[in-house]
C-alpha cells in the first residue's frame, strides 16, 4: 500500500488543541439505545421516517450529475462559476494553496468584478493555510470573504462546532456538494498518491434551494446577515424526474439529523450495503446497526482510508481498526483503499438508495459538525455509485479478522484517545 499525502499540521494543530479544550471543559456526548422502526428501503414507512427524523423532505423534480475526483469536479466547479450572472455562494472546509486554489480563487474574483455579489464562507480551522495572497485576490475584488468561526478563548466548546458543509451555488439554481476541499491532494484521478478519492454531485432542480439554505444558515451565523430575494432563492423549474431528500445536521439543531440517516438507513437495508468513508469510528449504536445487517443476511461491504502519514491521522486510523473487530467477527466486509487516500463519502443500499455529502461515520459528524448530505431513491443513480464503488474494491485491501487480531498491540496506542472518544 502506498501512504497519502500529509493533510498539513496547522489545521490538525487546531483541532487537537480543540479536542483538548473541549475535553478539558467536561464536554461528554451520549446517545440513548435507538431502536428503529420495521421498514424497508424504498417504501412510503421508511420515507416518513426519514423525513421525521432528519427534519427534511424529499424534493421532486431534479437532475444530479456525479461527479468523481478532481478530474470532473474541479472543471464543473469553475465552468458554473464562470457562468453566474447575479450571485454565487460558496462554503467549504478547506481552502489550501496551489494551482486549483489560484484558479477557483481568480474564477471568483472574475466574477466580482463582473458585478456578480460573491460570497465565500471558509471554515477558520480547516482553512487556516489559505495564503495571505490568495484572500486578497478575492476580497481585493470584491468578494464577501469570512471565516467560520475563528478561536474565541472565552467560546472553546463553540469553537469545537466546526462548518464541514461543502457548498456551492450559482445564481440560486445550480448546485455542488459532496465532500471536496480547494487544494492539490484533490486534484487528479483519485488513484494516484498524493490526489485524493472523491466523489460530490452537481444538482440542478428545486433541491438548489435547500443547498442555498444550507449556506444561508452558515452565513448567517458568521454574519448576522440574511440571505433573500430573487438573486438567491429565485422560482425554480423542474430538471429532471429525481425527488432528493437533503439532509442538514447542525449543531444548533442538536445535531442528530445525521446520525439518524445513518442509522434508519443501515437498520432498512433488506440485501445490501455498500459504504464508502474515510473515517470508520462508528459509536455502539451505529457499530451494533452494521452487525444487526450482517446477521440478518445483507451483504455488508465498507471501504476506508487506508495509510496515512500525519501523527494524528495515525492515532484516527488506529481508532478506525479498534471498531473493525465486531464487524469483522459477524461478517461485514472492510477493505482499506490503497493507492491514493480516500476521502469519498457515499452509500448505496440494496442497489437502489443512494447518499453522497460531506458526513464521516465519527462522532465528530454526527454530533459536532455542521454537516450536508443528499439522498435519492433511484436505481440508475445507484447501479453508476455500484460500480464506482466496484472498481474501488478493486484497488482497496481486505481486512481479516485474522489481521485484525494481529493487530491488537497496535490499538494499545488508541488507549490515550479514550477520554477524546467523543470528540473524534
Amino acid at each position: 500500500m502506498t501512504s497519502a499525502p500529509s493533510r498539513g499540521p496547522w489545521p490538525r494543530r487546531c483541532l487537537a488543541v480543540c479536542l483538548v479544550a473541549a475535553a478539558a471543559a467536561g464536554c461528554t456526548l451520549s446517545r440513548p439505545e435507538y431502536v428503529s422502526p420495521p421498514v424497508a428501503i424504498g417504501t412510503q414507512d421508511f420515507a416518513r421516517a426519514i423525513e421525521a427524523h432528519t427534519l427534511s423532505s424529499a424534493i421532486d423534480g431534479n437532475r444530479i450529475q456525479l461527479l468523481l475526483n478532481g478530474d470532473e469536479i474541479f472543471p464543473a466547479m469553475l465552468a458554473a462559476i464562470r457562468s453566474a450572472r447575479r450571485t454565487v455562494t460558496f462554503a467549504n472546509f478547506i481552502y489550501e494553496d496551489g494551482d486549483i486554489a489560484v484558479k477557483m480563487a481568480e474564477a471568483l474574483a472574475e466574477r466580482c468584478r463582473a458585478g456578480v455579489t460573491v460570497h465565500v464562507l471558509l471554515d477558520a480551522v480547516g482553512s487556516g493555510k489559505m495564503p495571505p495572497e490568495l484572500r486578497e485576490t478575492i476580497k481585493g475584488a470584491g468578494c464577501d470573504l469570512e471565516f467560520y468561526r475563528p478561536l474565541n478563548p472565552v467560546a472553546i466548546r463553540r469553537f469545537n462546532h466546526r462548518n464541514h458543509r461543502r457548498v456551492l451555488v450559482i445564481d440560486g439554481r445550480v448546485g455542488f456538494t459532496g465532500g471536496i476541499g480547494v487544494g492539490e491532494r484533490w486534484t487528479g484521478d483519485g488513484r494516484t498518491e498524493g490526489r485524493w478519492r472523491q466523489t460530490d454531485v452537481r444538482v440542478e432542480g428545486p433541491v438548489v434551494r435547500s443547498l442555498q439554505a444550507a449556506f444561508a444558515e452558515t452565513w448567517r451565523d458568521t454574519t448576522g446577515a440574511l440571505l433573500g430575494g430573487e438573486a438567491y432563492f429565485p422560482t425554480l423549474p423542474r430538471r429532471g424526474d429525481l425527488r432528493v431528500q437533503p439532509v442538514v445536521s447542525s449543531p444548533q439543531h442538536g445535531a442528530t439529523e445525521a446520525y439518524m440517516l445513518f442509522l434508519l438507513a443501515i437498520d432498512a437495508a433488506r440485501s445490501s450495503i455498500l459504504l464508502t468513508n474515510p473515517y470508520f469510528v462508528p459509536d455502539d449504536g451505529m457499530a451494533m446497526a452494521l452487525a444487526r445487517a450482517a446477521r440478518r443476511g445483507v451483504d455488508v461491504s465498507i471501504i476506508t482510508a487506508g495509510p496515512v502519514s500525519t501523527t494524528l491521522d495515525r492515532l484516527l486510523r488506529v481508532a478506525s481498526r479498534t471498531h473493525y473487530g465486531q464487524a469483522l467477527e459477524v461478517g461485514v466486509k472492510i477493505h482499506e483503499y490503497a493507492p491514493a487516500y480516500l476521502h469519498a463519502k457515499t452509500m448505496v443500499i440494496d442497489g437502489r438508495w443512494v447518499s453522497v455529502g460531506s458526513i464521516n461515520i465519527d462522532n465528530r459528524s454526527f454530533a459536532l459538525n455542521s454537516e450536508l448530505n443528499v439522498t435519492v431513491l433511484d436505481r440508475a443513480l445507484a447501479a453508476r455509485l455500484t460500480r464506482v464503488f466496484q472498481r474501488d474494491l478493486e484497488l482497496a485491501e481486505p481486512v481479516t479478522i485474522e489481521d485484525w487480531r494481529r493487530g491488537a498491540l497496535r490499538r494499545l496506542f488508541y488507549l490515550p484517545l479514550l477520554p477524546l472518544r467523543d470528540q473524534l
